[in-house]
């Protein structure tokens, strides 16, 4: 067996139906008295109910919440939370939201608390971004971990199961590119497999009947697993990928995910047969790129970058601009290549088994 490190990271987990009720004695515990609640937009109701359940001890909400956390968003929200006095920050939703907190908590050192509605993982991990200048920049730092994170699948409920299909294959990819992450190691593997294994399982099931509390629950399990990859392995060309579309071109995140992610794992298979051999085993496919495009037509997701704003005229820019800082990744990095990836995602077509 080869050298390896493996960090856990210090976070609480409570799972489970209905744990959304132990919201306020998660908060006594870390000796919360202002919580700020943050949310986007579309979710600002649910956040200001849950607000209204804490009394007092809520301090407000910040419903600003967007994707790719804009530095004038974090530093607008950053200010609310000075200003409200608040000793704590509430994430209510997605990674949009679980960012936002984590971009308050780089500058105040205030804790997280971190209530996931859907499957993007961010809760699990020190890694945060912020987007200015039309580039999103990635980093790590432990001050942005959330203490307490509370996976209640009755939550996931009202996710319109197109978005539970894309965000859970943005959870996938989390997956796949920890099994062949510089710094990976046997335990994230062991989790990653699994979380591949629980995602491809439950999805299809949510897509037949979106209120399956059973299928909710493997989803968000997966999820937390995929979570736990991503903040204890790097991550590689796919997600450097979906960064730079996401960042430089607005491309919706979870979407832009599932699109690349058999595109990309085309580009590695060769040089990662060991893990490819794990994606599939985990998918129950012959071929890990093609077993993940076909899940993804099961879940009837987009599978072209097309159809969700890119422009063939950018590819080439979107190309260099991966490559020009590019992950550490098990194939080499190169525009040509990386541009002819980009061109079959693109145009959706299925991946060569």
């Amino acid at each position: 067996m080869r050298r390896f490190l493996y960090t856990a990271w210090p976070s609480r987990v409570v799972f489970g139906a209905g744990s959304l009720a132990q919201l306020p004695d998660e908060l006594e515990r870390l000796g919360v008295r202002r919580a700020l609640l943050l949310s986007t937009p579309g979710r600002a109701d649910s956040a200001r109910r849950l607000a209204e359940s804490l009394g007092a001890r809520a301090a407000g909400v910040y419903d600003k919440a967007v994707m790719h956390v804009p530095l004038a968003v974090a530093e607008d929200a950053r200010r609310v939370a000075r200003e409200l006095g608040a000793d704590c920050c509430v994430a209510v939703g997605g990674g949009s939201t679980t960012g936002l907190a984590k971009a308050i908590a780089l500058t105040s050192g205030l804790p997280v608390v971190a209530v996931p509605s859907t499957y993007s993982g961010s809760e699990m991990t020190t890694v945060y971004g912020l987007t200015e200048g039309g580039l999103k920049r990635t980093a790590r730092d432990a001050r942005v971990l959330p203490k307490t994170v509370i996976y209640d699948p009755a939550l996931t409920l009202g996710l319109p199961p197109a978005t539970s299909a894309a965000s859970g294959m943005n959870a996938i990819a989390h997956c796949v590119e920890a099994l062949y992450a510089q710094d990976g190691n046997p335990i994230t593997s062991l989790m990653a497999e699994e979380g591949i294994r629980a995602l491809a399982a439950a999805l299809p099931l949510i897509m037949k009947n979106p209120s399956d509390l059973d299928a909710r629950s493997d989803a968000l399990y997966g999820a937390w697993l995929a979570g736990v990859t991503l903040g204890t392995a790097g991550v590689a060309l796919h997600h450097k990928l979906c960064h730079t579309l996401g960042g430089s071109f607005n491309l919706p995140h979870a979407e832009t995910h599932s699109i690349v992610l058999p595109h990309a794992a085309r580009y590695n298979r060769d040089a990662a047969p060991e893990a490819m051999a794990r994606v599939a085993r985990a998918l129950g496919a012959s071929d890990a790129p093609s077993g993940l495009y076909d899940l993804e037509l099961r879940l009837n997701l987009e599978t072209r970058l097309s159809a969700i704003g890119m422009r063939e005229a950018d590819l080439e820019r979107a190309a260099k601009i991966a490559c020009d800082s590019p992950y550490p990744n098990p194939r080499p990095v190169e525009v040509a290549g990386v541009l002819a990836l980009l061109r079959a995602a693109f145009e959706g077509r299925r991946p060569e088994a």
